[in-house]
């Protein structure tokens, strides 16, 4: 790990301007990632902004719906009674990822910038466009079990590796943001990671300095909240391929699915047909698909999990 400035902010928008004016600083909070990455020499920040003092560890009511803190750990969202009870395929996403003590100090933005899991972006001997732009990318050619098979490009086939971002996806969440002269933003989550296409190493919306103050979810949807992750062990691994749903009754609802793509993905004329049954809403969702010899297994593991998926939801079982 190499030196670094190491500063702790007393407000959000101090933390913003102190990014922001310091090129290449980061914030960190729970650390979960930063530093492995930080051990590995893939991120070197020469400057630090520590934002566990900025009382952003609050889940809230708001109205019909809840606003969820930056700083709200994973084992406090997913244990939270209402959130157990009414956004139930976040809670179950939640626990599905990483260890006991990982949940314990990740924090719910932390979780959403948390970045690819990519073999070739850990190997620093490796070209990688997301790394080091413009240096190449290993994996396209290179062994692609775990990557991506939709929303990739010619310079990155990586996958977004996170759960929760995929049941909030299917919650219609929107993030809330402070910028470094103090304004803020509320952005759908729908536009909040980008796909890789020539800048791969652009993975969100957020502008320099800008800092994730909370998360808000919409009003309960009601339906069954299922999360299934298929995975290569029982614990600890990151998704093959997640499936996040919330069925009605009538076998109408809505379905993201993760491990696939460089972010949590979700098509609108794929739900459209959920009543249709797996097989169907499986080739909408991954109409233009480009799989990998290694990794053509995916389209198959994404049909039956979401098979599995409403057919757990036909008998009231929230996976």
């Amino acid at each position: 790990m190499k030196p670094f400035t190491y500063e702790r902010a007393k407000t959000p928008a101090a933390a913003a301007a102190a990014v922001a004016r310091n090129p290449g600083a980061k914030f960190i909070a729970g650390g979960t990632n930063l530093l492995d990455l930080m051990k590995l020499q893939i991120e070197a920040p020469q400057y630090l902004v520590d934002v566990q003092d900025l009382k952003l560890d609050r889940i809230e009511r708001t109205g019909d719906g809840l606003r969820i803190g930056a700083l709200v750990t994973n084992t406090a969202l997913a244990s939270d009674p209402i959130v157990r009870r009414d956004y139930g395929v976040l809670s179950r996403a939640i626990v599905a990822g990483a260890s006991g003590q990982l949940r314990n100090k990740a924090t719910t933005a932390g979780n959403l910038l948390q970045r690819t899991r990519c073999p070739y972006f850990y190997d620093t001997n490796q070209a990688c466009n997301k790394r080091k732009p413009g240096s190449g990318c290993a994996a396209i050619g290179g062994y692609s079990r775990q990557l991506g098979v939709i929303g990739t490009s010619d310079a990155c086939i990586a996958t977004y590796p996170g759960d929760m971002a995929v049941a909030m996806r299917v919650l219609d969440a929107t993030i809330e943001t402070v910028r470094s002269d103090g304004t803020t933003r509320d952005i759908p989550i729908a536009d909040f990671h980008v796909l890789p296409a020539a800048t791969p190493h652009i993975e969100t919306v957020l502008a320099p300095g800008e800092l994730i103050t909370a998360v808000t979810l919409p009003r309960p949807i009601g339906g069954t909240h299922v999360y299934r992750k298929v995975r290569d062990r029982a614990s600890y691994a990151f998704a093959l391929v997640s499936v996040a749903a919330v069925i009605n009754k009538d076998g109408s609802g809505r379905v993201a699915v993760g491990g696939v793509a460089p972010m949590p993905w979700r098509v609108a004329a794929a739900e459209a047909q959920l009543q249709r049954g797996a097989k169907t809403v499986t080739g909408s969702l991954l109409a233009g698909a480009r799989p990998r010899p290694d990794n053509a297994f995916k389209i198959t593991l994404v049909e039956r999990a979401l098979g599995a998926v409403l057919a757990d939801a036909k008998i009231g079982d929230a996976a």
